[in-house]
């Protein structure tokens, strides 16, 4: 029996999923450490990853747009190539030795991941409305897999090249970015042609000045910002705290599956309880992380605290997500979706290059003390959201 089409869509956006999250996990545990082996000064050691985000940041609202006129399977193409082109630079640099050119090629990856973000939101566009929130938490559990494999393909492929140390993990990269390539050509959506665009667009500042949308991206900057702060610094932590590579990687795979297997049923809490209170939750969550990280330096501390900050991430984020699919119309998704990403990978950028010099000057502590007071930015906004939409009338939409 043939699968419908909604979910065989979902099935091969997760497998995509999958494949650049794998990639994402072994690039987040190696470039950190392949960056201070490179670095001329090690506080710049997490720099990679700060191009890693630059390359999705500035790669957003353009993919939006391109998938907004040619469609999501050319867009998708695109992304997975420039992927494989940017671990390919990687390996270059890493036999070479040289530092700047290894960040440079992380823009690339970055790139890749900017296409990828569209896979929630092609699997939304796919979907039945009750179906929605679960479609975008089965995408996110294609990490799952990632959590497991990456890691482990870290630890297997570091010294498995004559020529340096990492070469065979950028390689293994480039293999997987190529595979994606012919994951990609399985998703049939319609055209943006085809799709219906019964409602006129409205200007760009309406749509994003509304408090409906003010909140999902706070919200999902927010909980993807302290994650990304908190993660790029752990392997660099638990290395300065006398942890090798393998308990590294073995908290750097439990945190991504504490980021996607709540993907479970995230969808289902959002479709019950509604997005905002399940991205409060997420919020509170975090300040759970900040307070066990603060509390130790031993591997448990380091390894319940990155579980719990994944599942975090995943309330917040995924809320956000969903929530902001009822933030525009038809006609005006491919800005919004665009200046949605724009924002949350904007604050991840500055997270990225924050880590690498909190962690270098004020250590551990000072890491997680930065995310204190956003994230109490981010629950009064959520509880203000609440206290209006309880306040609103009747049948009264969110925006």
């Amino acid at each position: 029996m043939p699968l419908r089409p909604d979910i065989r869509n979902v099935t091969v956006l997760a497998a995509c999923q999958a494949l650049v999250q794998t990639g994402m996990v072994m690039l987040i545990t190696a470039s950190g450490l392949a960056g201070f082996m490179l670095a001329p000064d090690k506080s710049l050691a997490t720099l990679p990853v700060s191009f890693l985000m630059i390359g999705t940041m500035v790669t957003t609202i353009p993919a939006s747009l391109f998938m907004g006129r040619f469609g999501r399977r050319p867009g998708f193409w695109l992304g997975t190539l420039l992927g494989a082109f940017g671990a390919t630079l990687g390996v270059v640099s890493l036999m070479n030795g040289w530092f700047w050119l290894f960040c440079f090629a992380h823009i690339f990856y970055g790139s890749y991941q900017g296409f990828a973000q569209f896979y929630r939101f092609a699997a939304a566009e796919a979907a039945a409305p009750a179906f929605r929130s679960r479609a975008i938490s089965y995408i996110l559990l294609g990490g799952a897999v990632a959590a497991v494999v990456g890691p482990h393909l870290v630890a297997f492929t570091r010294d498995v090249a004559m020529s340096g140390a990492f070469v065979g993990t950028y390689a293994t990269i480039v293999a997987l970015s190529l595979v994606a390539t012919a994951v990609v050509s399985l998703i049939d959506l319609p055209k943006p042609a085809e799709q219906k665009t019964d409602m006129p667009a409205r200007p760009i500042p309406a749509v994003v000045t509304q408090p409906i949308f003010l909140v999902s991206a706070l919200t999902a900057a927010v909980g993807f910002g302290v994650m990304n702060l908190a993660m790029t610094a752990t392997p660099l932590a638990m290395a300065h705290h006398h942890h090798g590579l393998n308990e590294t990687a073995f908290v750097i795979q439990w945190h991504v599956l504490g980021m996607f297997l709540p993907s479970f049923f995230t969808g289902s809490l959002i479709a019950r309880f509604g997005a905002p209170k399940i991205m409060l939750a997420g919020v509170a969550l975090l300040l759970c992380h900040v307070a066990i990280a603060l509390s130790g330096v031993q591997f448990l501390h380091f390894a319940s605290a990155l579980v719990l900050l994944g599942i975090d991430w995943n309330f917040a984020y995924l809320g956000g997500t969903t929530l902001v699919t009822d933030a525009y119309r038809p006609s005006e998704k491919a800005w919004t979706q665009g200046i949605f990403d724009f924002t949350v990978f904007t604050t991840v950028v500055i997270t990225s290059f924050a880590s690498g010099a909190l962690l270098h000057f004020v250590g551990w502590t000072g890491v997680n003390m930065l995310a204190v007071p956003l994230l109490l930015v981010a629950g009064t906004a959520l509880i203000a959201y609440l206290i209006w939409l309880r306040r609103a009338p009747v049948g009264a939409p969110a925006e």
